[in-house]
């Protein structure tokens, strides 16, 4: 039989195949081979009945995220609040270059839209990434079509009210919401499991809350291809290796001076850049210390 994991706990793989639910575990051979199944992935399995089955392969995978591990992803819904964190655009930017180096559709979805005296500056932020080609998002109602036979997994910050909005896409996960701690600014972890559940004609995931993200970019080609407007201005640099930070004809940066690329894209890109080249110096030093 051949079904798709929609949840692990404990052991256990619960693989779903033509509307009906199956309780599974892996074989030993997984383990022997250094495999392991993941939420998401499609798999063949064994199912007697009144009886525990078991997992025999594991398909290819389309992409993966490692915090949680999740598979076969169509896209991503990134949750950034308006206020109360405030909006962080060097925060979007690095969960933006995680999913374009993973394949997976952003949707980006701003919160608490509500807590803003004025408007402006956010609506201004929208047309920056809506000319660059993600959909920005701030409206529950607005988000539900994207929902349709797609396979879509939440994520953002803590406290930016991401177990709010499930809640609200399907009030029967009666997920915990956590609140902001004064003392502290954020909020507290509040999702533990990892679960696909059918959602709008869909399948959604809740990934915990973190204020720190797994950065997997570690070259400067694959940080300038995970920025696709800059992407596509460094074809016409002089140099196929151009970083777009000294070198001479170099097209990104001069479509930064005349405003085809967003001052504060091109800023981000040069911070996680110069993060790249500083991961690599501490690297080569503890090489030459060994």
């Amino acid at each position: 039989m051949q079904g798709r994991i929609v949840k692990a706990l404990a052991g256990f793989y619960y693989v779903e195949s033509e509307g009906v639910l199956y309780q599974t575990r892996a074989r030993g051979n997984f383990r022997k081979k250094g495999q392991t199944p993941y939420v998401g992935d499609w798999v063949d399995f064994s199912a007697d009945e009144n009886s525990e089955g078991y997992i025999l392969a594991i398909h290819e995978r389309q992409n993966a995220l490692v915090r949680p591990p999740i598979v076969n992803i169509d896209q991503a819904v990134v949750i950034m609040s308006a206020k109360e964190p405030d909006f962080n655009a060097n925060l979007l930017d690095r969960f933006l270059v995680l999913l374009e180096h993973k394949d997976i559709k952003p949707l980006i979805y701003i919160s608490k839209t509500d807590l803003l005296e004025d408007t402006q500056n956010l609506s201004e932020i929208a047309s920056h990434y809506q000319a660059i080609g993600y959909d920005f998002i701030t409206e529950m109602a607005d988000l539900l079509p994207y929902l349709s036979d797609c396979v879509t997994v939440f994520m953002g910050q803590t406290g930016v009210g991401k177990s709010t909005l499930l809640n609200k896409l399907a009030p029967e996960l009666a997920l915990a919401t956590g609140e902001i701690s004064d003392s502290l600014g954020r909020g507290r972890h509040t999702t533990r499991a990892v679960s696909l559940f059918h959602v709008y004609s869909g399948l959604i995931a809740d990934t915990p809350g973190f204020s720190a993200l797994d950065y997997e970019v570690t070259t400067s080609e694959d940080l300038n291809q995970a920025f696709p407007e800059i992407k596509h201005h460094s074809a016409k640099c002089k140099f196929r290796t151009c970083t777009h930070t000294h070198e001479p004809a170099c097209e990104v940066k001069s479509a930064v001076e005349t405003g085809q690329i967003w001052q504060m894209r091109y800023d981000n890109y040069l911070q996680l850049l110069s993060e790249i080249e500083n991961r690599r110096e501490t690297y080569k030093k503890t090489i030459k210390r060994q």
